[in-house]
């Protein structure tokens, strides 16, 4: 989701609505560097949250800085009788809103104010991989029939583990794994390149460079 569908990081967005962006911005920023471990990332993060409301974090949510075309793209893929999973390192309190919009499963850390963070309850980059095959188990498809839409480090085993991978304004490392690239603000169009990636597949025409 982060960077992906919403520009920028969703723990972010909600502390710039509720008026603690600086110091939110400080963690994120140190948590990139590698000072700081995920979870004393949220140790630092989720005491700017400590009184939110659900309106609040509704009125968060609305407000973000969403990529263009996200519930255009959701719709389309329902329209199609295809299925939408939303994998996100950011709270599932945050991500899981997502579902109003039109995704049918949403997965996220499960860190919430007020409760201690432990590390089994964060969604690692080897989650997104369990998760991914799973779903694809359960929904009986194989995953040439599959497209994951990544932007960053916490995306590389999934675009390793997958054939069609769509990097959307991603780092120079998941490029190098990436199947096709978007550089852009409207996810329509990284979601063209997927589905030209899925039509490839079912017409043997093989991906585009």
């Amino acid at each position: 989701m982060d960077g992906t569908l919403l520009r920028g990081a969703g723990s972010v967005e909600l502390a710039r609505h509720l008026g603690t962006h600086e110091p939110a911005d400080r963690i994120e920023q140190a948590w990139l560097r590698g000072e700081i471990t995920d979870v004393q990332f949220w140790e630092q993060m989720l005491p700017l949250w400590a009184d939110v409301s659900e309106a609040e974090i509704d009125a968060a949510f609305a407000a973000s800085a969403w990529m263009d075309g996200v519930r255009e793209v959701f719709a389309d893929i329902r329209s199609r009788g295809e299925h939408i999973a939303v994998i996100s390192q950011s709270p599932h309190f945050f991500v899981r809103r997502l579902e109003a919009w039109g995704a049918h499963r949403t997965f996220g850390s499960d860190v919430v104010p007020n409760v201690p963070t432990r590390k089994e309850r964060l969604l690692t980059l080897q989650h997104k991989v369990d998760i991914t095959l799973a779903l694809l188990d359960e929904l009986e498809i194989t995953d040439q029939e599959c497209v994951a839409y990544g932007d960053s480090t916490s995306d590389t085993l999934l675009f390793a583990r997958l054939p069609y991978t769509v990097g959307v304004n991603c780092t120079a490392r998941l490029r190098e794994s990436a199947t096709v690239c978007f550089e852009g603000d409207d996810i329509r169009g990284a979601y063209a390149l997927g589905r030209e990636l899925l039509d490839g597949a079912r017409t043997g025409r093989g991906c585009p460079a």
